[in-house]
């Protein structure tokens, strides 16, 4: 069945500054190459930021930094749990590769609007937002909205554009281009890395309100669903999946916690109070809840007003910053949620504050007041300081960027890399793939582009080798073979996020038993009738990632910045089975080696000129070097 040009994807391009806006099919090419969701999305980054000049020196808030909202392939279908979209820019935080993922139901609500992408450029003369609605885009005023939380603005926006409009808000921390500032829709679902609702906030954006309209056409609607039917019979089967659906990622705190791999005050312990495990979060749950055609419900909606935590924000608004009890971090999870901050970063620069206190490296002049663990007062006006850039809070509110205002050696207290807080609440030390991991994440300290997981199950050596084609080693704790481990995690996470389909339900997240390359090949071909081998597919993964390089590279990246905290390196870890660990720094180095042969790169971390021209002729549209059919 041919790909009709209703089915076609269409990306927007929307000039704020002149409210001019472009609407066009998106080159077949490009589908062909990056899919949708991030691929697409890196391509036009690089793209725009090309145009912009020379993206090392493009300040993240300048009008001409552009800001793309796009959705995966397969978003808004009924393949399984395909509800995600990107939000991709030049990061406020990092100051380099800004791209935050994120489900629920706004990113089904834009496709059913008429856009899989939209580009949006320039900067609004006054508050706005943007409208969509059967195939049209318009900029309307949003004096009424600019000022509220995310949830209340959601609520303003449905009420004005009626029942099944969706929307993605910035809140106030957005607007006040707090450097950790998120795009919120729902209560809970966030793309919360790297600043993107500054990003927002700096183009006087304060919403997409999209109204969905017809179902999303596909290329074989019975093949499709048989292939749903199949899969998600095969998910359910998962003890992952179960676990996930009866309790949530907050089952994760427990296992990390008895092992002694919790970042605790800032990482200077590896273990915290059991008042954050799932068995007393669970007791503040009133319901799971589900983004769009999702087989896991793995969100709770809590019984103090929010949805979460997830287990990112249990750690970090809770054992990083020394704060047990379990009430008072879900009120903080609620917190940053409706003032549109990021929990992962919030979490991390508050705890590296409160460090450089204790070593009184910053002091009651400059914090206005004490800054003490657990002291769960001082951190919630903190956080809403932070967010609308009041006292320390505005010191804050510059997260990593504010080590230009610390003393020097404050920064050998911050756990970021490239500049981007780490994600979660995972200390590393101990599990040295993950540390890998991390450290060459494209966007910056991140367990979400390529966490090998299955790394902690000391799988058999031919199950690990069916799985990663590669010889790697069972103990977590080696550094020997881990580098082609975590390139395949690069790849498949990278396919995943091309698609939209949730990391929850990818092969290798936590679980060998979940959807690979040979289920993501008959999604596609049923949903968008496209045809690739698995082979193929794993390229178009090589391919993002590549592409990822090429903009960190263009942005003054190099091979110094997949590097590690300093507390990593040099302070082993203090309790529980993981005590003495620590990262050794040449063993890391030859780790780095690998990575980069199994990769493709030089030994600086450069690519290959094939791949850089493929890249570059991808720019103006060009051909794809691998053989990619469509079905006839």
């Amino acid at each position: 069945m041919q790909w009709t040009d209703k089915g076609m994807p269409k990306t927007a391009l929307i000039d704020l500054t002149t409210g001019r806006t472009e609407i066009s099919p998106t080159p077949e090419p490009l589908v062909r190459a990056f899919l949708g969701g991030r691929g697409l999305n890196m391509h036009y980054l690089r793209k725009h930021l090309r145009q912009a000049g020379d993206p090392r020196h493009l300040d993240p808030f300048d009008p001409a930094n552009p800001l793309i909202f796009g959705a995966g392939l397969l978003t808004g279908t009924i393949a399984p749990n395909a509800a995600r979209f990107n939000v991709s820019a030049k990061s406020p935080e990092s100051l380099g590769l800004g791209d935050a993922n994120c489900g629920g139901f706004f990113a089904t609500a834009m496709r059913k609007a008429g856009f899989d992408r939209l580009i949006i450029l320039g900067k609004a003369e006054r508050p706005s937002y943007l409208f969509i609605e059967g195939g049209r885009i318009s900029i309307r005023d949003a004096d009424g909205l600019w000022g509220t939380t995310s949830p209340q603005a959601q609520e303003m926006l449905k009420a004005a554009h009626g029942p099944g409009t969706v929307s993605a808000v910035i809140g106030p921390a957005g607007e006040n281009k707090v450097r950790m500032a998120s795009v919120m829709t729902g209560l809970k679902n966030t793309a919360g890395r790297g600043g993107m609702g500054a990003v927002m906030g700096s183009k006087n954006l304060k919403a997409i309100a999209a109204k969905g309209g017809e179902p999303i056409p596909v290329a074989d609607k019975p093949a499709l669903t048989a292939a749903r039917k199949e899969q998600t019979k095969y998910l359910q089967e998962s003890r992952v999946i179960q676990v996930l659906g009866k309790v949530g990622t907050p089952f994760l705190y427990e296992v990390s916690n008895r092992l002694g791999a919790i970042r605790t005050r800032n990482s200077q312990d590896n273990f915290f109070e059991d008042t954050l495990a799932a068995s007393e979060i669970e007791k503040y749950s009133d319901k799971m809840l589900a983004c769009t055609s999702c087989v896991v419900h793995c969100r709770h909606r809590n019984t103090l007003g929010g949805e979460g935590p997830e287990y990112s924000t249990i750690g970090l608004l809770g054992a990083n910053i020394g704060l047990a009890p379990t009430d008072q971090v879900i009120t903080l999870n609620n917190l940053v949620n409706d003032l549109g901050l990021d929990a992962s970063s919030t979490g991390t620069i508050i705890a590296w504050a409160m460090e450089l206190y204790q070593r009184g490296l910053i002091t009651d002049e400059m914090t206005e007041g004490p800054l003490l663990w657990g002291d769960y007062e001082r951190i919630h006006e903190l956080i809403e300081d932070i967010a609308h850039r009041r006292g320390f809070g505005a010191v804050l509110a510059e997260s990593s960027q504010a080590k230009k205002l610390f003393p020097p050696e404050a920064a050998d207290y911050l756990i970021a890399i490239k500049d981007l807080p780490q994600s979660d609440p995972h200390d590393v030390r101990y599990i040295k793939s993950f540390a890998l991991g991390i450290a060459v994440a494209s966007r910056g300290a991140d367990h979400l582009r390529n966490r090998p997981t299955l790394d902690i199950l000391r799988l058999p050596d031919d199950v690990r080798m069916k799985i990663f084609g590669v010889e790697t080693s069972a103990d977590p704790t080696s550094y020997e073979g881990k580098a082609g481990m975590v390139a395949w995690h690069d790849d498949i996470y990278a396919v995943s996020d091309c698609i939209g389909i949730c990391r929850f339900i990818t092969h290798g997240f936590n679980s060998p038993n979940l959807l690979g390359y040979d289920h993501f090949v008959e999604l596609i071909r049923s949903a968008a009738g496209l045809e690739y081998s698995e082979t193929e597919l794993r390229e178009v993964g090589r391919r993002v990632i590549d592409l990822e390089r090429q903009i960190n590279l263009e942005f003054g990246r190099a091979r110094a910045d997949d590097t590690l905290p300093k507390r990593y390196f040099d302070d082993p870890m203090p309790g529980r089975a993981t005590k003495g660990h620590s990262i050794d720094r040449e063993k890391f180095q030859n780790m780095l080696d690998e990575y980069y042969a199994a990769r493709g790169w030089d030994e600086q971390g450069n690519l290959p000129e094939a791949s850089l021209n493929e890249l570059n002729a991808l720019i103006s549209q060009g051909g794809v070097a691998t053989a990619i059919k469509r079905l006839a």
